[in-house]
């Protein structure tokens, strides 16, 4: 099979698209735009694949309605826009899918709800009742009540992470731009890349910040890095724009081609090593590193010499080597309050002293990456 003809046998697509492709210089909806969008969407589920739709768009489209000229940059403001442009946006997709016959179902994700083993279970099982029921799934970040996620700033991460989510068999994202150039795409001279095998493919490329400019966030920096995790994890990425979805679609060799690279791994170690930030660290001694980095084991608390930060049990923290090097990421099965007392301890010291719900690993190796 050719790399396009993965393209048309993809029975399950995610499709990614930026606020600059769905919204005018004044921050409305394009009608037109929603319209074309929806109607590549619908022609994806006609020959029988189910889709997807990751959209950007919430902020900008609430841009008007508020009066404001540009994208605030308070987080609060921000949070305003969201709250207004998210019903505006939703139903501009569920109108223009009813032209179809398509019913459209919002799903509005914060990373707890692929970080933590019960939203993400959660998660999948409502993808999987509503692709079952012919849905096509409307995602964004719900921008409305996140914190850091907001100012993380665009969807193309989480397009990556939801094509992994979903087990998708093809992620497509759609820019202002009609694919990855090995340089600014103004320049004279530079030339579209047609296909990307793996990292050293994009050595000698100048990843700038082209395009999404206006009311968008993101720029072809976090494109390929969305790319690197969908095809690193087996779920190979076409980058074009928005106005060529439809040949992308159809398997035309339009955008960028970029090949898998590795095999599915558990969503949630996707999300440690791409989308989370540590809310806390844990200072490791050289035993617990070797132990951590070279045989993935899990972290006990015998390991442990310091502990940094304000966390909860479930959140993400750093693993630190002794000179403060970032060594690993994981989920912490305890408060930063309750750290201090268990460091050095062996777990059957723990269980004896504090109970049987102190024997257990600080982080299981389930739930840690190595960086």
């Amino acid at each position: 099979m050719s790399d396009r003809g993965a393209v048309t046998a993809a029975r399950r697509i995610v499709v990614k698209v930026g606020s600059s492709s769905l919204t005018t210089a004044t921050g409305g909806i394009d009608p037109d735009r929603v319209s074309a969008l929806v109607d590549v969407l619908a022609a994806a589920r006609a020959r029988g694949a189910e889709v997807v739709l990751v959209s950007s768009g919430a902020i900008a489209a609430g841009l008007a309605p508020l009066g404001l000229k540009k994208r605030p940059r308070g987080l609060a403001a921000q949070q305003a826009a969201a709250s207004v442009g998210q019903g505006l946006l939703v139903h501009r997709y569920t109108e223009e899918l009813a032209r179809h016959g398509l019913t459209a179902g919002q799903v509005l994700l914060t990373l707890d709800d692929v970080t933590r083993r019960s939203h993400y279970r959660n998660a999948h099982q409502t993808f999987t009742k509503l692709l079952e029921l012919g849905v096509i799934p409307i995602v964004n970040e719900n921008d409305t009540v996140a914190t850091t996620e907001i100012r993380f700033g665009d969807n193309d991460r989480l397009a990556a992470l939801v094509a992994h989510l979903v087990h998708a068999d093809l992620l497509v994202l759609l820019s202002d731009v009609d694919g990855l150039y090995d340089g600014p795409p103004t320049r004279p001279g530079t030339q579209l890349i047609a296909e990307v095998h793996g990292p050293a493919d994009l050595d000698a490329v100048s990843i700038g910040s082209a395009g999404s400019a206006g009311v968008g966030t993101g720029g072809m920096v976090t494109k390929v890095e969305a790319a690197a995790i969908a095809t690193g994890s087996g779920i190979p990425v076409v980058l074009t724009s928005a106005e060529r979805a439809g040949a992308a679609l159809a398997g035309e060799p339009v955008g960028t081609f970029f090949h898998t690279t590795g095999k599915r791994r558990p969503t949630r170690l996707l999300w440690l090593r791409h989308a989370s930030e540590g809310k806390g660290a844990l200072v490791l001694d050289p035993g617990a590193v070797r132990a951590v980095v070279e045989r993935r084991a899990s972290l006990l608390a015998a390991g442990i010499t310091g502990v940094q930060g304000d966390f909860t049990a479930g959140d993400p923290v750093d693993l630190l080597d002794p000179d403060g090097g970032l060594v690993g990421r994981g989920l912490v099965n305890f408060d930063a309050a309750e750290v201090p007392a268990l460091l050095g301890r062996s777990s059957q010291d723990l269980r004896r002293e504090l109970g049987e719900g102190y024997e257990r690993e600080v982080i299981h190796r389930d739930a840690l990456v190595v960086l």
